[in-house]
């Protein structure tokens, strides 16, 4: 039986008031200080910078226990996660030390109860390697704890930690289940399914498997079962995403979940055959999702932390961002490492909603070291991390960590890191594929511009068209954020021009991974002119996001199969940016770019591969008519393509025959014409089409006589 306690914190030692507060648990003792003393929201002005002088700090949370003991039972302090250095003491006396943030910590405390006991867990500073430049994330480079909160160019630095996963005391009697795992495969025709349970109990065990509908598919003591032409588990838009529950039974304790039938491999892509030409080296690394034998375009995004206090995020805020995943017909996230992991809650979910996930373990963007001590807890937290993980369904595969094999980071092959934890997915997890990093050979980060300023006269469809990768992993496309969240958050003095004051700073409006690269102030003008008030820059910036990160998921889906997968940077964030990539500004506002990707991602769709984004009027057009089909099933229909220019309609072509069998493309006719002399500074392609398959394009008209559009953009 499990006992929630009441709870109190404080500071210890370090800056701040030292008088007790009431604690949440779960939370992040940082949150509870601050809703102590007036600091307000901190996704509101400037709140979250009152956080930074505790950074430093040590806390303590307090209890004084309330528990039912049986005689004949035991007393555990069970704790699912604290972040991230602590000991627990029970009357002054320690009882345990540990790091780590992902390792469920038990303490047996039966012999040291006296009637009237005051546990304790007291939080120590932030691990920060010692010779790395003050206040940046090189701080990160020797702690497992997840290095966004070292801060990032979406996240401020803002160093939580606590008991951010839940904790109880609990007691344990004769028929406790101390462990009960299921491990679930399938033969090679995918028509008999083993499941298998992994029980610690001092008392025999009784097992119960249902289907979805509630029939009983097994009920018996045996831990090892088969399951005759099982229900498949399928991701977003393949099928059904099946889960079975099951139900274990001791004489005195019982527990619950889900498990699920399916195979999935990363495999070779299409022609990323063997090197051309001597020296034979290495091919580009396998990135197709073949889910039950059937391979699949993996479609999606990067997801990172929806909080800055990570123990406050609850199922519901989870639920709620996943369904927008779901909406836009996504199948895969990947789980950035430089954020760590989700609580449990967040993989049920995508159990439950056939979203795939691609989980990095905590490293990114630094060199992590060989040293015996960051070794040792890297192990125990990735051991954890594996071993409560493995029985999800949703998980597709694990990654060592962002962006490690490159200039700034310095790792490689050798990387005791890298093989340690090659190693323990091998061992604990090893049906599962593993990448030591991304990006590796062949695989694509970048860019995150609409028109990048190394690449001189090309766009992101002009980039997107010329390139040919079997994966990517991030690529972006900046926009700002509504009017209403700029001003809430940047005063009204500075909203017009932006400019890098210090709050445009904090937001990320200024010196993100460039100075300039998500307002793109610079962009703009090229595009449409100097702009007269911020809400102009608002629909210009957010016009480009929408038709850049259209265009760009189509063309990779055009390159299927070489190409296997397109997760844009990135889905969601942890408050509110003044600009960004993101496709959901916090906390779930979609944003106009979302509806684009939505529609983009539909399942069959007629779609325009276009050459790049501003067309000079009376020059020659033209764009590829494609129909795609990401479905189990074979997609047929008819497409009539017309330009609209003004009050001028050029019909272009019909194409009357277009079908295609089950998750392949095909290519049909080209249209061309010549852009008509009209005055207006948008010209739209349409795709005029049944059935959900319909599709535009709305583009950018120069004129000879001025180089700019006019002031009226939402005319």
């Amino acid at each position: 039986m499990k006992f929630l306690q009441d709870w109190r914190g404080r500071i210890l030692e370090g800056t701040g008031d030292p008088a007790w507060f009431t604690a949440h648990v779960p939370g992040n003792i940082q949150h509870d200080y601050g809703m102590a003393h007036g600091f307000g929201d901190p996704n509101e002005k400037d709140h979250f910078r009152r956080y930074l002088p505790l950074e430093d700090n040590t806390w303590e949370y307090e209890t004084t226990l309330s528990v039912r003991r049986a005689p004949e039972g035991t007393v555990w302090f069970v704790s699912e996660g604290i972040d991230y250095r602590c000991d627990i003491l029970l009357n002054g006396e320690l009882l345990l030390s540990h790091e780590g943030m992902y390792e469920t910590i038990a303490c047996d405390l039966t012999d040291r109860l006296r009637g009237k006991d005051r546990l304790c867990v007291r939080i120590y500073p932030h691990p920060k390697r010692k010779d790395a430049p003050a206040g940046t994330r090189d701080e990160a480079d020797r702690s497992c704890k997840p290095p966004v909160c070292y801060g990032w160019d979406w996240n401020p630095r803002l160093l939580i930690s606590g008991m951010w996963q839940p904790a109880y005391i609990e007691t344990r009697g004769p028929g406790y289940i101390g462990r009960c795992e299921p491990f679930c495969t399938l033969d090679e025709t995918f028509t008999q399914g083993t499941v298998r349970f992994d029980i610690s109990c001092d008392r025999p065990c009784t097992v119960t498997l249902q289907d979805a509908e509630g029939e009983v598919i097994y009920h018996g003591t045996e831990y090892t079962f088969q399951v005759e032409h099982p229900h498949l588990w399928w991701c977003n838009g393949q099928g059904e995403p099946y889960l079975y529950t099951y139900r274990v039974e001791s004489d005195g304790d019982r527990r619950t979940g889900t498990l699920a039938f399916r195979h999935l491999r990363i495999v070779r892509n299409t022609g990323a055959g063997d090197p051309p030409s001597f020296p034979m080296s290495r091919y580009a690394a396998p990135t197709t999702v073949e889910l039950n034998g059937r391979r699949i375009f993996a479609k999606g995004s990067n997801w990172v932390n929806p909080e800055l206090f990570w123990g406050t995020i609850t199922e519901t805020r989870y639920d709620e961002l996943l369904q927008t995943v779901a909406d836009a017909h996504m199948n895969l996230l990947r789980v950035w490492g430089g954020a760590g992991i989700n609580k449990p809650a967040f993989y049920d979910l995508c159990d439950r909603k056939g979203i795939l996930i691609w989980q990095e373990f905590m490293l990114a963007c630094n060199q992590y070291p060989d040293s015996a001590d960051y070794l040792a807890v890297l192990e125990r937290e990735a051991t954890a991390i594996i071993t409560s993980l493995r029985r999800h369904p949703c998980l597709a595969l694990w990654c060592g960590g962002n962006e490690l094999f490159n200039t700034w980071s310095g790792m490689d092959d050798q990387s005791l890191p890298l093989r340690l934890l090659d190693r323990l997915c091998y061992e604990l997890d090893p049906g599962r594929p593993f990448f030591k990093t991304s990006p590796l050979i062949g695989m694509a980060h970048g860019c995150y511009a609409f028109r990048h300023p190394k690449m001189v006269g090309c766009d992101v469809l002009q980039t997107t068209r010329r390139s040919h990768f079997t994966a990517y992993t991030e690529f972006g496309v900046p926009a700002l954020t509504d009017m209403d969240t700029l001003q809430r958050i940047i005063p009204e003095s500075e909203q017009f021009p932006p400019r890098p004051t210090d709050t445009w700073r904090y937001r990320n409006g200024f010196g993100a991974w460039g100075e300039n690269t998500w307002i793109c102030d610079d962009v703009l003008a090229y595009y449409f002119g100097a702009p007269h008030s911020l809400d102009e820059m608002v629909e210009q910036s957010n016009r480009l996001q929408c038709i850049g990160y259209q265009c760009a998921f189509e063309e990779m889906r055009r390159q299927w199969p070489h190409c296997a997968m397109a997760l844009n940077w990135c889905y969601n964030e942890p408050w509110s940016n003044a600009g960004n990539n993101c496709l959901v500004d916090y906390p779930t506002r979609p944003r106009p770019a979302y509806e684009a990707v939505k529609r983009a991602l539909r399942g069959t769709l007629f779609s325009a591969g276009i050459d790049h984004y501003d067309w000079k009027e009376g020059e020659p057009f033209e764009a590829d008519i494609w129909l795609l089909n990401d479905t189990p099933q074979p997609a047929r229909g008819a497409v009539r393509v017309e330009l609209v220019a003004g009050n001028t309609t050029l019909h272009l072509l019909d194409w009357n025959d277009a079908e295609t069998p089950a998750g392949s493309n095909l290519q049909g006719p080209t249209v061309h014409c010549i852009l008509p002399v009209c005055d207006e500074d948008f010209f739209t392609l349409r795709l005029i089409a049944p059935d959900g398959m319909e599709n535009s394009y709305t583009l950018l008209m120069r004129h000879a006589d001025r180089p700019t559009v006019h002031r009226q953009m939402n005319a």
